[in-house]
């Protein structure tokens, strides 16, 4: 599956990449768009990072805040978004050929981490010829990615914007995942994740999406659809779930969702660093932690654990009706903030 932007470009990677797991791809290749343009000194560039089904297309799902006068500023920054390696956008993943071989890698991608997915993500950025990133801004696996970044490469990282993520994936998340992972492996066309069919696992796709969706909401937003029914006994809400999950269906692949969720399962910073409190309190890079009071998933106090242990973090909390998705519906608000947080460090470096 590789539906992205017509201007979606690839880089392609053959020096191949040791993963944490221990497995090694001989080679790899990571889809990736970009806007602006790089500065003679190399140092303009912004990274945005994804949640676990988006891609490289940041003008789709944050226009309001990559626009000219917005927190991502084309005119005056080089912004870069690839997807991710394990996704299903262009970049290699389980619907990827396998080297030497006559089919995808399918159930037999290797495990992943957040981390590998950086490290990745390090050799699309000296292809590019980025020295030194100003920001490194996501939301949800997005924030995972960026704690990572900063954890990584600190010499190469200005400033972060971690937003509605924790330091480490919480039992209530893996939990969700887990059960939407099963969904997936009950599918009568799963079959080990070979899909006995070509159109794949639609069904547990499907419900794993609708899982999903009840985490990423909260009780205020679903109740939009009051008690309205689309026919008897058949709400609106549950038209709407059933919905949502034919549109995944439509543009991802099943076994990068298992893939990908399981990455951020094993999302821990503090993995062999110490712990988190000592690997966040070594983050020393500007932070703006930015959370959603309804998000359900990744509740606020984790956002106020990773502002507590950042020795130069600021906590920002979006008011919004539709939990963790509040990320993506408040654009406009978190484009506010991220702006004022940015102008606080151009004038900081100023003085």
């Amino acid at each position: 599956m590789t539906l992205h932007s017509v201007d979606t470009r690839t880089f392609e990677s053959s020096q191949g990449l040791l993963l944490d797991s221990g497995e090694r791809l001989a080679s790899f290749r990571l889809a990736y768009r970009t806007w602006g343009q790089l500065d003679s000194r190399r140092s303009n560039a912004v990274l945005v990072c994804h949640a676990l089904t988006g891609n490289a297309d940041v003008d789709q799902w944050w226009p309001e805040l990559l626009a000219e006068g917005r927190a991502l500023d084309p005119r005056r920054d080089f912004v870069i978004a690839s997807n991710v390696l394990g996704g299903c956008y262009g970049s290699t993943g389980p619907a990827s050929p396998r080297p030497g071989c006559r089919r995808h890698y399918g159930p037999n991608f290797p495990h992943l981490t957040i981390r590998d997915m950086v490290r990745a993500q390090a050799r699309l950025l000296e292809h590019l010829g980025v020295r030194r990133l100003s920001l490194v801004v996501g939301g949800s696996m997005g924030g995972m990615q960026v704690l990572e970044w900063a954890a990584l490469y600190p010499q190469r990282v200005e400033a972060i914007a971690p937003i509605c993520v924790s330091a480490r994936h919480s039992p209530w998340c893996i939990a969700w995942s887990s059960a939407q992972r099963r969904a997936i492996e009950t599918d009568p066309c799963w079959r080990g994740g070979w899909y006995c069919a070509e159109k794949g696992p639609e069904q547990g796709l499907a419900v794993a999406r609708m899982m999903a969706l009840v985490s990423y909401r909260s009780r205020q937003s679903f109740g939009r659809f009051e008690r309205e029914e689309r026919q008897p006994g058949y709400f609106q809400v549950e038209s709407y779930l059933d919905y949502q999950g034919r549109k995944l269906v439509q543009r991802f692949d099943a076994n990068s969702y298992m893939v990908l969720t399981r990455a951020m399962d094993r999302h821990d910073v503090g993995a062999g660093r110490g712990g988190v409190a000592a690997a966040l309190g070594r983050l020393s890079q500007p932070a703006l932690v930015v959370g959603v009071d309804s998000d359900v998933l990744y509740p606020v106090e984790e956002q106020r654990e990773l502002h507590r242990r950042l020795p130069a973090g600021r906590l920002e909390i979006l008011s919004s009706r539709h939990g963790h998705d509040g990320f993506l519906t408040e654009g406009r608000d978190l484009s506010e903030r991220l702006a004022a947080f940015r102008r606080r460090l151009t004038k900081r470096s100023a003085a």
